[in-house]
């Protein structure tokens, strides 16, 4: 505005003091006078230098003309002397004062412009899309616990626990880790419109820390969650864990794939889970039972739990592989129950083992109505005396060495039930080979 301003100021300054010699014509008569005689004002008046020559020429179709030589060019000319210094004021000052009304105007208007947003990078763009597509399918569980007042004596269900879990089909199934419905008296679970169910509990896997709730819902209301694969998993590619932490409304955290194969122990029952997926995405408490993701917006795996003696996420985080899931989910909602076989035996901590200088699981108890027992197994036991007298050493089964009790546990999880293996155990100082009929697992209330 300032400048605009100033130019049209100077360029007045100009017109008022700037005085060319006047030419010298031959006929004075040709030069017509501008005066408030005029009978009708000027309809077009243009003002410009003519080429080699500082005159100017005023076009007018109603300016009454005094000469009458029939010379146009003379007549159309005059010096820029002839022209009032009044009226170049009055143009000069009009110009500016619009140019002064028009600036706040123009100010104002630029005021209500509204910016382009900023553009997301294509990853960006993505991660959004991600959240977006699968939010829906992510549900928020609340554990309720039975409690009666000391006071009062009036019994209250009290939330215990939290967490989270997500739509498996229109059936209203949902999907959850074991841990965050153990004890429960009530479950309720919150769909991402906020709408909130009573679920009841399908069936569990304790071993696996898996479970399956139901919820009576609207099939509109349920958009179940793509299932991928995790047994091509790479270490590095992106993860992306949706959940409830801290009781919070839905969250994402991003990571990569920091290693795969990983085992950990069953909150639950302490029975070792293999082939579980480590990731650095930020897993905290109330993110167990949420899916894990890949780029592609699929399920891989299931949030279960964290590595950190703080209890607060320290960037190691494991998941449930999907292909695991999956086959277990599929027989809690068909049967309620997992039909995984079992030796039917209790043996001792690894570490009493190594104490003995053996490699191998120590039979604690077989009870004779379980495979084991059925087939011969001896248990650890006490004479007459009181003494110690250890039972069967398992070393292997079907061939392959057992050092450990995750090795077993390994091994078994390949087999089915009504499976015969082949168990070699160090019975005192000689070996022996004794084959058992695997049994499925009795029901867990």
């Amino acid at each position: 505005m300032a400048t605009t301003t100033s130019c049209s100021l100077l360029l007045s300054t100009l017109f008022l003091h700037h005085s060319p010699p006047s030419p010298q014509l031959s006929n004075s008569s040709s030069f017509f006078n501008l005066s408030p005689s005029l009978s009708s004002p000027p309809t077009s008046i243009s003002l410009y230098p003519i080429r080699s020559k500082r005159y100017f020429r005023i076009f007018s179709s109603k300016l009454p003309l005094n000469d009458n030589s029939g010379d146009d060019d003379a007549l159309l000319l005059t010096p820029f002397s002839a022209v009032k210094p009044f009226f170049l004021l009055c143009t000069s000052v009009a110009l500016s004062f619009s140019l002064f009304a028009a600036s706040p105007a123009v100010e104002s208007a630029s005021a209500f412009v509204v910016s382009t947003p900023r553009k997301l990078q294509t990853d960006e763009l993505a991660t959004v899309r991600l959240f977006q597509e699968n939010t829906p399918s992510v549900v928020y569980i609340t554990n309720l616990a039975v409690r009666q007042d000391a006071f009062t004596l009036d019994v209250l269900e009290v939330p215990q626990g939290s967490g989270s879990g997500f739509v498996w089909d229109k059936q209203g199934h949902i999907v959850t880790n074991y841990h965050v419905i153990r004890g429960a008296s009530d479950l309720r679970v919150t769909l991402a419109d906020q709408s909130t169910f009573d679920a009841k509990v399908v069936g569990f896997d304790q071993d696996k820390d898996v479970a399956v709730l139901r919820i009576d819902a609207p099939k509109d209301k349920l958009r179940p969650i793509p299932v991928g694969v995790s047994a091509d998993l790479l270490v590095g590619q992106k993860v992306f864990a949706i959940g409830n932490p801290f009781g919070l409304d839905h969250t994402l955290t991003t990571g990569v794939i920091s290693g795969l194969r990983r085992e950990i122990s069953s909150a639950a029952t302490g029975r070792p889970i293999q082939d579980v997926i480590q990731t650095d995405a930020a897993i905290n408490p109330g993110n167990s039972g949420g899916p894990l993701l890949d780029s592609s917006g699929t399920l891989i795996g299931i949030n279960t739990a964290i590595y950190s003696p703080s209890g607060a996420s320290s960037g190691v985080g494991f998941s449930i592989p999907v292909d695991t899931v999956g086959g277990i989910v599929d027989q809690l909602v068909r049967f309620g129950k997992v039909t995984r076989p079992i030796l039917g035996i209790k043996f001792a901590p690894d570490q009493s083992v190594e104490q003995l200088g053996v490699s191998g699981v120590l039979v604690l108890d077989a009870p004779p109505s379980g495979p084991a027992g059925k087939a011969g197994l001896q248990s650890t036991k006490r004479d007459g005396y009181g003494r110690l007298v250890l039972g069967d050493i398992i070393t292997s089964v079907n061939g392959t060495k057992v050092s450990n009790g995750s090795d077993l546990y390994r091994i078994l999880d390949q087999c089915k039930v009504g499976d015969e293996v082949t168990v070699e155990v160090l019975r005192g100082d000689h070996k022996e080979k004794i084959s058992v009929t695997l049994e499925p697992k009795p029901d867990e209330s």
